[in-house]
């Protein structure tokens, strides 16, 4: 199997393994299904991009064309990462409340109101700029680890 991809691949499972650990170090609650969820620290896309980035620079060279391609495609995935998924996980966090805001408004309406109860939207799509660094740095860490 080709080398990078093994490396890129094993940054994503261990940010995502991660995951588990840290959230419990900041909240006391075990949630091993973090291990399948997107979001949180550390970033497995910037694990799995950095990582790539930084075997294909190791070993093709900062001048080669390999390395330019990965280096725009890890800019392009880290700032999707924080920018544009975590937007919309804040955005989902104000839909969710909604429901919650909606009930409210309606207390004292005699209207029949039927209640569904849906499954709440994922709030958790993005990552802050520190989580994006924080899987970066690992796969810095891993892909260096790897080379020596």
């Amino acid at each position: 199997m080709n080398k990078g991809a093994v490396i890129a691949i094993s940054s994503i499972g261990l940010a995502q393994a991660l995951k588990i650990p840290f959230h419990y170090a900041k909240t006391q609650e075990w949630k091993p299904d973090l291990f399948l969820a997107s979001g949180g620290m550390p970033s497995s896309h910037s694990a799995g991009v950095s990582s790539l980035t930084t075997y294909v620079a190791l070993t093709k060279g900062v001048r080669s064309i390999d390395f330019a391609l990965s280096l725009v495609y890890g800019i392009i995935v880290m700032y999707d990462a924080q920018g544009i998924r975590r937007q919309t996980g804040e955005l989902t966090l104000k839909v969710n409340d909604l429901d919650e805001l909606i009930d409210k408004i309606h207390e004292d309406d005699p209207v029949e109101f039927e209640e569904k109860s849906p499954d709440p939207l994922k709030e958790m799509l993005g990552h802050h700029p520190k989580e994006v660094l924080g899987g970066a740095f690992l796969a810095w860490g891993l892909a260096l680890l790897d080379i020596f």
